[in-house]
C-alpha cells in the first residue's frame, strides 16, 4: 500500500493531469485508521500520493473509484477504517515519474535515519510538468529502494531548480514525520548566501517581515502581498550584508519561515533582486547563468538521537567567480 503523507505536509501545487492512454491499472486499497471519518478524495490522495488530488477527483467523477463494491462519485463521502477501495488508474506522466533512476546524489552526511545532500544548481528536486525524470527524488529512489516506501522519497523541504545547497531528507517514516514537525516549529535553521544587484541600502542588518503570496498580476510568480486584500502567508527573513560595492552585494539570508521563493521575493522587495533571477527583476551579470542563491548552512537537532547537527556547503564555483568579477571578498569560515 502506498504511504500516506506525514502530518503537517503541504501538498505542492501541481498542474492537473489526465489520462494519456487506454491502459488501466486497477489498484485495490484499504482505508486505514488515519483516514477514518475523513473525505473520500482526501483518503485517496493519502493512499495514492503519487497522483494529484485533482486527478483523483476526476476519476471519482468518471465512476472509476469503487467503494465497498459500488461506484462512488462523491468526493466528500465520509470513509471508515477498513473500507475497500478499487481505483482504475490511467497512466500519466505524473504517475509514471515516481521511479528509481541513476541520478547522482551528492551526500554530505548519512545515517540510518536521514541524509543531508548538497544539491547542485540545475537539479530539480521533485517531478513536475516539464521535469518528469532526472530529479533528486528519482536519484534518492535509485540509491535506496526503501525511499520508494516514503512519501516524496523522504523529501521534507525544497530548493528551487537553480538554487544550490543543503537539504535534509528522511530515510524512514518516523524520522520524516519528526523532521516535518521540526520545520513547522521553526527548529531547523537554514541560511543562504545571495548575490544581489546594486549597492546595499540601509544598515548592515535588515529584516523583512512581509507576507508572500501569488502575484495578483502574474500567477506564475510570487509577491509581497497585503493579507487584507490578497491570499498569502506571513514570511520573515533576516538579511546581513557581508560585502558590497557599487555593482552589487553579497548577503547572508536567514529564513524564519519557508514560503515559496521567499528570499527571492524579499530581496527584490528591498531593491536588490538576485543576480540572474529574471522572474523577479534580476539581470545577467558577473558571469552568473542562474539565480545567485546558495543554501550554505543547515542546522537542527537529530530527530532520533537528539544530537545537534550543523552542516556547511562551500560556495559553488560560479558564485565564487562572480564575487571575483565584482571584486567582492568572502570569508568562507562557517562562523563568518
Amino acid at each position: 500500500m502506498a504511504a500516506a503523507q506525514p502530518p503537517g505536509w503541504q501538498e505542492p501545487e501541481e498542474e492537473e493531469q489526465g489520462p494519456e492512454s487506454s491502459e488501466v491499472e486497477v489498484r485495490s486499497l484499504s482505508v486505514g485508521a488515519s483516514q477514518h471519518g475523513g473525505r473520500l478524495d482526501k483518503a485517496l490522495a493519502e493512499l495514492v500520493p503519487e497522483l494529484s488530488r485533482s486527478y483523483l477527483q476526476q476519476l471519482l467523477a468518471q465512476g472509476l473509484v469503487c467503494l465497498n463494491g459500488a461506484a462512488s462519485c462523491k468526493p466528500a463521502h465520509k470513509v471508515k477504517a477498513g473500507d475497500a477501495l478499487v481505483v482504475e488508474i490511467r497512466p500519466t506522466q505524473q504517475s509514471q515519474a515516481f521511479k528509481p533512476e541513476a541520478v547522482p546524489v551528492p551526500v554530505v552526511f548519512e545515517d540510518a535515519h536521514l541524509l543531508v545532500v548538497n544539491k547542485p544548481a540545475g537539479l530539480v528536486v521533485h517531478p513536475a510538468p516539464g521535469h518528469w525524470s532526472g530529479t533528486l527524488l528519482n536519484g534518492l529512489m535509485g540509491r535506496d529502494p526503501k525511499a520508494m516506501l516514503l512519501p516524496r522519497a523522504g523529501i521534507v523541504h525544497r530548493l528551487d531548480k537553480d538554487t544550490s545547497g543543503l537539504m535534509v531528507v528522511a530515510r524512514e517514516r518516523a524520522t520524516m514525520d519528526a523532521l516535518v514537525r521540526l520545520i513547522a516549529q521553526r527548529q531547523v535553521s537554514r541560511q543562504y548566501l545571495a548575490l544581489g544587484h546594486r549597492a546595499w541600502q540601509g544598515g548592515a542588518l535588515r529584516t523583512v517581515d512581509a507576507a508572500v503570496g501569488r502575484d495578483p498580476r502574474n500567477r506564475l510568480r510570487m509577491a509581497v502581498v497585503d493579507l487584507a486584500q490578497h491570499a498569502g502567508k506571513p514570511a520573515r527573513t533576516d538579511f546581513e550584508c557581508l560585502a558590497g560595492n557599487d555593482l552589487g552585494c553579497l548577503v547572508r539570508c536567514t529564513l524564519h519561515t519557508g514560503r515559496t521563493h521567499q528570499i527571492r521575493v524579499h530581496m527584490a522587495s528591498m531593491g536588490h533582486p538576485l543576480v540572474a533571477d529574471a522572474l523577479y527583476g534580476g539581470g545577467v551579470a558577473a558571469g552568473m547563468a542562474r539565480q545567485a542563491l546558495h543554501a550554505y548552512r543547515l542546522a537542527f537537532g537529530h530527530p532520533v538521537t537528539g544530537q545537534p547537527l550543523e552542516f556547511h556547503a562551500p560556495l559553488p564555483g560560479d558564485m565564487q567567480q562572480a564575487l571575483l568579477q565584482w571584486g567582492l571578498g568572502y570569508n568562507p569560515d562557517p562562523a563568518a
